[in-house]
């Protein structure tokens, strides 16, 4: 099976089991009063030019973040791995990967879900903190085992650093809409992809 296709089944399971819960949650407790996608944040963004310039400056942000932590890993395998020394025609697979197999899932459970639950409960600010700092912890967890703790705990403090400033950007300048933070996640993961497709970090 091709890689581009491989990469379309994986993303189709991603979206259905990461959607589960917040589906079940919405179903009970708010489908009377607005859509699952209104309420999940999956709507037009707000602000306008604004907004878009928050959304490229934090893509370049996080990209710049991916160097550190592909650094950090360099030679440990990865999300991106099936990538590694594939050149151009891994490109189709790594846009499949990075918007729909990460980039989708990752925000609808963490800002479109997490971080709306936590803020109604105990308000906007503590919320973002809240979804930040599991959304780095995630990412660190998955490579304390490989690089150590010292490098976990960089990783887990740049990407909740950056889960922080996405959470921002929906809330705050984007009417929470999660589109904004799954460009930044997407264009991330769609460098770090190719990335590992040149193979520029051995």
């Amino acid at each position: 099976m091709s890689l581009f296709i491989q990469s379309i089944i994986n993303s189709i399971i991603e979206i259905i089991i990461f959607s589960a819960i917040p589906f079940i949650w919405w179903l009970v407790t708010a489908r009377k009063d607005t859509s699952f996608f209104k309420w999940i944040g999956l709507k037009k963004p707000e602000g306008g030019k604004k907004t878009a310039l928050w959304t490229i400056g934090a893509a370049v942000a996080f990209m710049l973040v991916s160097l550190l932590v592909m650094y950090a890993v360099s030679g440990v395998e990865t999300a991106t791995s099936d990538f590694a020394d594939k050149g151009l025609a891994a490109l189709p697979a790594i846009l499949v990967y990075a918007a729909l197999n990460t980039g989708l899932p990752a925000e609808i459970v963490f800002r479109g879900f997490l971080l709306k639950r936590f803020a109604s409960r105990f308000g906007d600010h503590a919320g973002n903190i809240m979804q930040s700092v599991l959304f780095g912890l995630v990412h660190g967890e998955l490579f304390i085992s490989s690089v150590g703790i010292p490098k976990a705990l960089l990783i887990t403090l740049f990407t909740g650093g950056i889960g922080w400033l996405m959470g921002y950007i929906n809330e705050k300048k984007a009417g929470g809409s999660i589109i904004p933070s799954w460009c930044i996640h997407t264009a991330a993961n769609i460098f770090s992809g190719i990335c590992s497709a040149f193979v520029l970090f051995k």
